[in-house]
């Protein structure tokens, strides 16, 4: 498994990477390990502020549906439109590609976020 050292993750296997006050998140290699194969992606709160540890979309894979949970308190700027047409590009490429939203960061609290390390040691 791979667990880049310039992300912070959390305890819902949600990874974030934070760059200025726009964070990009998306779901861990661990995460859409024990999901499967990815078949559908929805985030419908493109514009919508939502807190940390909030519902902010779904994942659905071949043998569960799975809630999306913010990692950090902020503006849902956008959606990756590319799993729209190839989901699956979650399960190859979850730090790069596979990306899910981009968030303004409207409250910077990073507390409850992990290492790499730290986010190793509970899985």
């Amino acid at each position: 498994m791979n667990y880049p050292q310039d992300l912070l993750y959390t305890k819902d296997h949600e990874w974030v990477k934070i760059d200025g006050d726009i964070a990009t998140i998306g779901i861990t290699d661990f995460a859409q390990g024990e999901l499967g194969d990815i078949v559908f992606v929805e985030i419908d709160t493109v514009g919508e502020t939502i807190e940390a540890g909030k519902v902010f979309g779904t994942v659905e894979a071949v043998k569960t549906v799975s809630d999306l949970y913010m990692p950090i308190t902020g503006e849902i700027l956008e959606f990756n439109a590319t799993l729209e047409s190839a989901p699956e590009t979650v399960n190859s490429d979850p730090y790069g590609d596979g990306w899910m939203i981009k968030v303004r960061i409207t409250s910077d609290s990073r507390e409850g976020l992990l290492s790499a390390n730290d986010y190793q040691a509970i899985i």
